[in-house]
């Protein structure tokens, strides 16, 4: 029975966007679910990063740069609350919360 209710889980998993653009993350606060799949577009015209703040867990995540026209995805596995910033432009600021 576990099986299955696995099986259910990883086929309710979704795929959400957050576009970098005009030196913004939108949505800037974007909830999903554990196993879902994040992922970060850039459509400016330099490099940013995705990188979870020192406030969350370290290690979290961390695109690393991002080039333009190019994206970055990330499977969220542990619940909780990530605020995550642009280490090129720190006054880009966005919070990935995982249910």
């Amino acid at each position: 029975m576990a099986m299955s209710l696995a099986g259910m889980s990883d086929a309710a998993a979704k795929t959400y966007v957050i576009v970098i653009e005009q030196m913004r993350f939108n949505p800037p606060v974007l909830t999903v679910h554990r196993g879902d799949r994040v992922v970060w577009v850039n459509r400016d015209l330099f490099p940013h990063t995705a990188t979870a703040a020192a406030t969350a867990t370290p290690t979290a995540f961390d695109s690393h740069e991002i080039q333009p026209d190019a994206s970055w995805s990330y499977v969220a596995r542990q619940a909780g609350s990530y605020p995550y910033l642009c280490t090129l432009h720190t006054t880009m600021r966005g919070t990935l919360i995982v249910q």
